[in-house]
This record gives structure tokens, C-alpha cells and sequence, in this order.
């Protein structure tokens, strides 16, 4: 990371919940200085109230012009919460945001055509070290403001630049969204085990296991995902028989995820306007 320039100005967390206290944990463990961290919350969580003692400012003002303002709110708060740092659109603060459904353009209403903005979209499993998160800059930020944006959020995971700001809702509805799609796999997969006659603890533990175990395998295997699933998949078998219902071009898993994608992708674009 960064250190030298955000310990010598100041980071800025506007909005510290369960994505904002993922990204300070994670910079702290690099060597973020707690004296050089101010934190605006208005419901602070017990570990942040904890950095106090440690020298972290929360709530209580922030330095005139900070390296980076992280704004992590929910998109219902943005009208209460931005006004609160609407001067520091000046040009020499970057302006990080992982909020979802808030457009570059209406940042820069607020802040101005000029300010440095940085949107990004991570995703929960960054609260362990293993999310993703897409990056894209406007107009005003430099390569080096995107360069620092993605050291900032590689603490939590991997960083991808994307192309233009309308693939951002793809991002959102794919990986954004898409933990909460794994976790309703577990749950069903669970229940199916259930359904043949396995106790629901057990198969529960089962399908945690299972889907968390494959998804660690995809992350260190050379090999494709076709190559994971082929690789399972004895000719006859009981795993071939399963894909046959899940690789039905009709009715399979794979229109059934691309109708739920499409439909979080619309419902994007709808909070953006």
C-alpha cells in the first residue's frame, strides 16, 4: 500500500459497517497509522469504538484535505451523509466510494466534474480476505489514482478495472450479488440432502463443506471450472447423472443464472436513474 502519502494526509471512512471495517481491518494489518484514520459513523460497531484507544478519530472532525475519502453508506443515507465531505471535491482528495446503485455522475453533482472519483463494487467474502471488487475512475482520475484505488482495495481480495461505468451493474448483479447466490446453493443443496434422508444438521455440514471445499480448489487449480467439473464426472456415473438435470439447456442452472443475473443487472440500472 500507499502508507507514506495516506499516514502523511489522512484516510477518511465515511460509513464504517460491515464493508468499511472489512477494508480499515485489512489496512490496518498492512501498517495503516490509526492517528492518520478518521472515521464517521453515526452508529459506530463496538471494535471501531475499541481503535479509539488506539488513536483512530471517530466522529470528531477530519483533516482539510485527506489522500483518500472512502465512502462506504448504504444508498439510502448518501443525501444525509455527503454533504458532510462535499468540500473536499477540490481535486486533491481521491474520492473512493464502494457504495452500490450511486452513479459517478451523481458524485459529481456534488462534489464537481473536477473531483478524483473512483467507484468501485467489492463483495462480502471481502470480510475474510477473499472478495473481489471492480474499479472504474472518471474523467479527472489519473492511472496513478487507479493504481492507488486498487492497493487500497487488494487488501481485501482481488481488483479488476472495468472498461466503462455501464458494466457495472453486470459486476453488481454477478459477483456483488452473487455470494448470496452460493449461499441459497448450500441451503438448497442442504435440503435436497435432506429430501434423501440424511438429518438436517449432517446435511448441512455437507453442503457447507462441499461448496466451500470446491470453491478453495477452483481458486488453486490451474485447471479450468469446466475441467474441475469434467474431472468429477466419471462416464455413468451418479455426478453425470445430477449434470444431466443442471446442464438441461432449458431448464438447467445455467438459464436459470442468467435470468436471475439479467434480473439483478435491470433492477441496477432502475436505482441508477
Amino acid at each position: 500500500m500507499q502508507l507514506d502519502l495516506i499516514n502523511r494526509r489522512g484516510l477518511v471512512l465515511l460509513g464504517c459497517g460491515k464493508m468499511g471495517s472489512a477494508l480499515l481491518e485489512g489496512w490496518i494489518s498492512r501498517g495503516l497509522s490509526l492517528g492518520a484514520t478518521w472515521v464517521v459513523d453515526p452508529q459506530p460497531s463496538d471494535w471501531v469504538k475499541g481503535l479509539v484507544r488506539k488513536g483512530i478519530h471517530l466522529n470528531d472532525g477530519m483533516p482539510e484535505a485527506p489522500a483518500v475519502v472512502l465512502i462506504a453508506v448504504k444508498p439510502q443515507m448518501m443525501g444525509e451523509a455527503l454533504p458532510q465531505i462535499a468540500g473536499l471535491g477540490g481535486g486533491e482528495t481521491l474520492i473512493l466510494t464502494v457504495a452500490a446503485g450511486t452513479t459517478i455522475a451523481s458524485y459529481e453533482a456534488v462534489f464537481g466534474a473536477g473531483a478524483r472519483i473512483v467507484r468501485a463494487m467489492p463483495n462480502t467474502p471481502a470480510a475474510v480476505g477473499r472478495g473481489i471488487t471492480a474499479i472504474i475512475g472518471n474523467a479527472a482520475t489519473s492511472a496513478s489514482d487507479l493504481d492507488l484505488a486498487e492497493d487500497l482495495l487488494s487488501a481485501v481480495g482481488q481488483v479488476v478495472r472495468l472498461d466503462g461505468e455501464h458494466q457495472m451493474d453486470a459486476v453488481t448483479a454477478m459477483s456483488g450479488s452473487g455470494p448470496a447466490y452460493v449461499f441459497h446453493l448450500i441451503e438448497a443443496l442442504a435440503a435436497a440432502g435432506v429430501a434423501e434422508g440424511l438429518p438436517e444438521a449432517m446435511a448441512m455440514q455437507l453442503a457447507r463443506a462441499t461448496v466451500t471445499g470446491a470453491g478453495e480448489l477452483a481458486y488453486r487449480a490451474p485447471e479450468t471450472a469446466a475441467q474441475l467439473r469434467i474431472n468429477v464426472t466419471s462416464p455413468g456415473g451418479t455426478t453425470a447423472a445430477a449434470l444431466s438435470v443442471l446442464m438441461d439447456p432449458e431448464t438447467g442452472f445455467a438459464p436459470l443464472l442468467r435470468r436471475a443475473v439479467k434480473a439483478a443487472a435491470d433492477r441496477g440500472r432502475e436505482l441508477g436513474k
